[in-house]
């Protein structure tokens, strides 16, 4: 063991949440320890999650852009040639500038950095086991447990063979098979699959729910359903995987399903089933922090545990699992670690599926309010009547603003289309600020644009739109429950 090290605030996990509150601690004047396994910062996000994933989604969509572009407007730009190891070295390149970016902060800030898995001894102790065997054990005055999530795992696949694909070797991108099977419908398995379609590989998709994007309203995911039903070989929904066998030459997978055959084969599968909380793995009861069955640990408004010493942030204590969820959390536990009266009190945290086109979401889902009894109202505006959209060559989107029917003020929205993910942080403030239908649609937005499409769906809440004709308009207080 080697000698002890210090520290006045010690993080567990340098993802997203981990190393905002380790910067925040630091920058508050605390003597701050972060702890992490990976030999570069940013945890399982930038390293092999959200950054890399996204930069082969703009390849992807620039891959499609031509495509289109041949068709719509008669510009040919050839045959595709995909130059595997140039595409990784860029996607790479991405990841190295941000992972070393996060250094250069950790420096600064006179943060030190451990890398190591860390388990705790006591409710003031951790021991960090070094890659080279080596343990170290680390006297803290407090702690922020951001040690994230893992992949779920199905019994019945052989994780074990080269040919199941979790999250880092679906994005290495050694090869693109000629056929890929993506279990699970939701954003990682379709955000993977837009990607490996557009290099080559013909994609079917399981699902055992009724929707692609559970959570999401079904109007909001029907443009992208439409447009893959199209592109992809099969999509599967209502059916679930009972067993996978590994051939030499092949993946034999067994459905269970309406329309799946009985038995089909593939030379790759991805598994994107969700991700379970890393609470059981870190030793938590050394130091009596509570860790639930599923490996969850609870914290109040303040992200404190049980323990009054130890806070949790991010994916460990609960949902959404959302990098930009744990980054907020993460300076609310620095801060009060700091002596501030800070708290988490966030009335939305918005969604994005990162697919073509894409799907954001935020606040109340229309399923939601229905289900709940909510009283609110509705304003659609369809992309079909965008300008904008129209010359971008697509005209499948949507944008749905929720209102209540009493206060008229915005509680949720759902948008689907290019850029969807970047048009929900309107909404996401809206919300925050109170804003009702009248201050959305009031707001001049510049022409033409797809922003446009979040005030004219206000305004088609308000009976004022002029870009849609309405041969009934609606009173104000028309409102739909369930």
């Amino acid at each position: 063991m080697s000698p002890d090290l210090r520290a006045q605030v010690l993080v567990l996990g340098a993802g997203p949440g981990g190393y905002s509150a380790a910067f925040r601690a630091a920058d508050l004047g605390k003597q701050v320890i972060l702890v992490d396994r990976w030999a570069t910062l940013g945890g399982v996000c930038l390293n092999v999650g959200c950054i890399p994933s996204k930069a082969l989604l703009h390849a992807a969509r620039v891959v499609a852009e031509t495509r289109e572009m041949k068709e719509l407007a008669g510009l040919s730009f050839g045959e595709l040639q995909v130059d595997l190891e140039r595409l990784r070295g860029w996607k790479d390149g991405v990841v190295k500038r941000l992972t070393g970016g996060l250094a250069g902060l950790a420096r600064q800030r006179k943060v030190t950095v451990v890398q190591g898995s860390g388990r705790f001894a006591s409710g003031d102790t951790l021991e960090v086991e070094k890659p080279d065997g080596a343990r170290e054990k680390i006297i803290f005055e407090q702690a922020i447990i951001a040690c994230g999530s893992e992949p779920v795992t199905l019994p019945f696949i052989p994780h074990q063979d080269p040919r199941v694909l979790d999250s880092t070797g679906a994005l290495a991108l050694h090869d693109v098979p000629r056929r890929l099977l993506v279990i699970g419908a939701g954003i990682i398995g379709l955000e993977m699959a837009t990607v490996y379609h557009e290099l080559g590989a013909q994609i079917t998709v399981v699902e055992l729910l009724d929707q692609i994007i559970p959570g999401a309203d079904k109007d909001i995911v029907s443009p992208l359903l439409k447009r893959i039903e199209k592109r992809y070989a099969n999509i599967y929904l209502k059916t679930k995987v009972t067993a996978v066998e590994a051939q030499p030459a092949g993946l034999a997978v067994h459905f269970d399903g309406p329309a799946a055959p009985a038995v089909d084969t593939f030379d790759k599968l991805r598994v994107a089933v969700g991700r379970k909380p890393n609470g059981k793995l870190i030793g938590a009861e050394n130091a009596g922090v509570a860790v639930n069955a599923q490996g969850f640990i609870s914290t109040d408004r303040q992200m404190r545990t049980n323990v009054p010493n130890i806070f949790a942030i991010g994916d460990v204590v609960g949902q959404p699992m959302l990098a930009h969820k744990a980054s907020h959390e993460a300076k609310v536990a620095a801060e009060v670690a700091a002596g501030m009266h800070s708290s988490f009190d966030a009335r939305v945290i918005a969604s994005v599926a990162y697919t073509d086109p894409e799907v954001a979401w935020v606040g109340v889902t229309e399923a939601a309010a229905q289900a709940q009894g909510v009283r609110y109202g509705k304003g659609v505006f369809p992309w079909a009547a965008s300008g904008r959209s129209l010359s971008l060559g697509r005209d499948e989107g949507l944008t749905k603003l929720l209102f209540d029917s009493k206060t008229q003020r915005v509680i949720g929205a759902g948008i689907v289309g290019p850029g969807a993910g970047e048009l929900i942080a309107e909404v996401a403030l809206a919300i925050e600020m109170g804003a009702d239908a009248e201050d959305v649609g009031l707001t001049i937005h510049p022409h033409p644009t797809l922003s446009e499409t979040v005030g004219l769906a206000a305004e088609a809440f308000e009976s004022t739109i002029t870009d849609l004709y309405m041969p009934r308009p609606r009173a104000r207080e028309a409102v739909h429950t369930s």
